[in-house]
């Protein structure tokens, strides 16, 4: 990606390095401890490393996530090569097969620990089948597939909640005498509370940049300029050492993570949850020190729960993704192989979610902290972001694919379970029992973006009439699913002349998105 001399030369040199096996380094396989060779010798583990521009360019990833990748990449092969492993670091232009197929020329088979992503999985396949590349355990997981087979099974509907009890039995976590601690497994109605001011959450830390992070910073805006975002990686960390610090920061917001989960707030991005998500899908943490952090802390129940149950979830999605092979072996109605579209909803993503402003300020500020961040916390994602992507009719699988380049803790087995199977209502009730969509009351309850709105909520903001036009449009869909009974009876009571200007209100609002313009408040 960029002739990156300066480190390369931190590298040992490997010229006269003749380890017993090499092994290629997956981007998000940051960390000797994910791997099954990781107690023996580091002389005896050469590792490989490819930073190649083919991955970069496959979609406009925001520069932060690039930055942040790529960093993380390089600090990691600093450290495995400080450790004693000998490093080759390959960058290059070309696919990941291309180059390991002229790498396995010169050295003999490689190994490598099963990829988490699909489409590196399917980059790798032939090499694999070939017993050029030799396949090893992944140890960065905190489940096993037979747990999730034997509660869920590997057919739809796929529901958490057998999962996680199985999961809290089989480990004990939060358990005691074979019961859940505080004599539930769910402490999530407790976790609903707005935030009013109060108790301000700790300063988000600052990670200074060193010659890597500024030499990456350099090589991004000058190769990925036409991408979106911006760059900036005081803002995230690169080093372990800054990574162990995110995770002092996730203590220090852990006793109230709990109660204010659901919340939102214009005076901070992330309230009292942390980035941790970032690092461990990249394995610069891994789950199980996470986890340990979080249970042995003194924070309340609802706060260890509801962290505990983040951690399960992300392990979930893994399995559901993995045993409908990316959700390609599934059958939903009205959808194309792989890209569920339930609802038959076909609109484009308006360029409101690349920065361009609608309006509406919840949605405004949530975008402009994606732009700048590559990150919010995951009650905006879903019901700011996915809601009213979900309102407008978007296209799910748009949808998706826009988490998937813009979020640095997105990669395909966790962005597409979470945008398809819950964000958006695209896979009907395959993941979820009904659509996470809503009005302007659940988010003038949970947030205050509504005061710093030019939108009245009670008068003229536009999100309720979506949500009434959204039901009205798609409620032969509804039909049967009990738990959307009591919005359908609320739907069938509402007059034809609010029915009539809910679907104007949609239009109008669908074409300010679509002309970049501010939505009126006099539409309605």
């Amino acid at each position: 990606m960029s002739n990156a001399r300066d480190f390369l030369d931190l590298l040992n040199p490997d010229s006269e390095s003749h380890p017993e096996r090499w092994h290629f380094v997956i981007y998000d396989q940051l960390n000797l401890d994910a791997f099954s060779w990781s107690e023996g010798m580091p002389k005896d583990n050469g590792l490989i490393f490819i930073e190649t521009l083919a991955k970069g360019t496959s979609k406009k990833y925001h520069k932060q996530k690039l930055g942040f990748l790529i960093s993380n990449m390089r600090h990691f092969a600093l450290e495995a090569s400080n450790a004693g492993h000998p490093v080759r670091y390959v960058i290059d232009k070309r696919p990941y097969e291309f180059i390991l197929e002229q790498l396995i020329a010169s050295l003999g088979p490689i190994h490598v620990t099963q990829p988490a992503e699909r489409v590196m999985k399917l980059s790798l396949n032939e090499l694999i089948l070939k017993n050029n590349l030799i396949l090893h355990e992944h140890k960065g997981w905190l489940t096993q597939r037979s747990w999730f087979v034997e509660s869920v099974g590997v057919n739809p509907p796929f529901r958490m909640d057998k999962f996680y009890r199985r999961v809290r039995h089989e480990t004990g976590w939060l358990m005691t005498e074979g019961s859940p601690v505080g004599g539930k497994y769910s402490f999530d109605g407790e976790n609903r509370h707005p935030w009013k001011g109060e108790p301000m959450p700790p300063t988000d830390p600052i990670y200074p940049k060193d010659e890597i992070d500024v030499e990456v910073e350099q090589m991004v805006e000058r190769v990925f300029s036409e991408h979106p975002g911006v760059i900036d990686l005081d803002m995230v960390p690169t080093s372990l050492k800054q990574h162990h610090l995110a995770m002092e920061h996730a203590k220090q917001l852990l006793p109230y993570f709990g109660t204010y989960e659901d919340a939102m707030t214009t005076q901070s991005r992330g309230l009292f949850h942390s980035k941790l998500a970032s690092s461990i899908n990249l394995h610069r943490l891994m789950p199980l020190e996470v986890l340990q952090m979080v249970l042995s802390s003194p924070a309340p129940i609802n706060s260890t729960e509801g962290f505990l149950r983040q951690l399960i979830w992300r392990e979930y999605v893994r399995h559901v993704y993995d045993v409908t092979n990316g959700f390609m072996d599934l059958e939903i109605e009205g959808s194309d192989q792989g890209k569920p579209n339930h609802l038959g909803q076909f609109n484009p993503l308006p360029n409101v979610f690349w920065g361009a402003k609608s309006g509406l300020h919840c949605l405004d500020h949530v975008v402009e902290s994606v732009m700048e961040d590559g990150w919010t916390h995951h009650i905006p994602r879903l019901m700011i972001l996915g809601n009213l992507a979900t309102l407008l009719d978007v296209e799910p699988k748009q949808l998706s694919d826009w988490f998937h380049e813009c979020f640095i803790d997105a990669f395909d087995w966790v962005v597409e379970p979470n945008v398809l199977g819950m964000a958006s209502a695209s896979m009907g009730t395959t993941m979820m029992t009904k659509p996470y969509v809503s009005g302007t009351p659940y988010i003038n309850k949970m947030s205050d973006y509504c005061q710093s709105c030019a939108l009245d909520p009670k008068k003229n903001c536009p999100i309720s009439n979506l949500y009434w036009a959204f039901l009205e449009r798609h409620k032969e869909a509804f039909k049967g699913n009990h738990r959307m009974s009591m919005a359908m009876r609320n739907l069938n009571r509402r007059s034809d002349e609010k029915k009539k200007q809910d679907e104007s209100v949609f239009h109008g609002l669908w074409d300010s998105l679509y002309r970049n313009e501010i939505f009126l408040q006099n539409i309605l």
